[in-house]
């Protein structure tokens, strides 16, 4: 073989040569980085595709959730207002002594509310739960009293059972037990507070509405009511170790 044809041949065989060699470390490092930057870019595009959640609320929706936030910072500075306003009269010493007393029978008509020894009545909605299967458990139903709370329920019952802050809602066979009383469906849910907020609470995108229509059979629908009555009761319970302060 001549110098031209050796001359010729060995591009072919340096590509040969450059195919079948082993490929070094630092090689396989670079592939791996390559590998493992492509799994990370894929995965963080299927996760943003996927995501759920406020993100792919509508804006109506996101408006309303707006509104409901707003609407409860003005009911906390409203409650701020009152009580300066009342604390203010109690220092001012003209007519101290009424006032105090007015004052002391408007704290006990506001505890009786609250603790659920006075009926209560005024503007508010029902949620009522259709479950003829029974697969509506106690964590939906608590769900949903959580919310209204959160969106300024001032008072509620569930099945004529008055829901406080110590009542325990527990799932039972073919029910749920309110304070130790079983209740059957379709559950009734009251709650006595601002209609729109209320309501706006409850359907909020994933929330309660939706949850309870993802479950089998069940379905949830809620009233607006201008005149709510709450007329269950709860025993005063007097305190076992705690005292008042001075």
């Amino acid at each position: 073989m001549n110098t031209s044809t050796r001359r010729t041949a060995n591009p072919w065989r340096l590509l040969r040569a450059a195919l079948v060699s082993r490929p070094t470390r630092a090689q396989l490092v670079v592939a791996l980085l390559c590998g493992l930057l492509g799994f990370g870019l894929v995965t963080q595009v299927h996760a943003t595709s996927s995501s759920g959640g406020l993100g792919a609320a509508r804006v109506d929706d996101l408006l309303g959730i707006l509104s409901d936030l707003n609407g409860r910072g003005d009911r906390l500075r409203a409650e701020i207002s009152d009580l300066e306003a009342s604390q203010q009269r109690l220092r001012s010493g003209a007519g101290q002594d009424q006032a105090a007393l007015r004052e002391a029978r408007s704290r006990v008509d506001t505890l009786g509310i609250l603790t659920g020894t006075l009926a209560a009545k005024g503007t508010g909605v029902v949620l009522t739960v259709a479950d003829p299967r029974h697969t509506v458990g106690s964590a939906v139903l608590l769900d949903a009293v959580e919310e209204l709370r959160d969106a300024g329920a001032e008072a509620l019952q569930l099945s004529g059972v008055r829901i406080i802050a110590s009542t325990p809602i527990t799932s039972v066979a073919g029910g749920v037990a309110v304070g130790g009383h079983r209740v059957q469906a379709p559950y009734r849910l009251a709650a006595i507070g601002d209609p729109s907020t209320l309501a706006g609470a409850l359907a909020i995108p994933g929330g309660v509405i939706d949850t309870i229509d993802r479950v089998g059979g069940a379905h949830a629908t809620v009233t607006r009511s201008p005149h709510l009555t709450i007329t269950a009761l709860q025993p005063l319970q007097r305190p076992r170790y705690a005292r008042p302060a001075p």
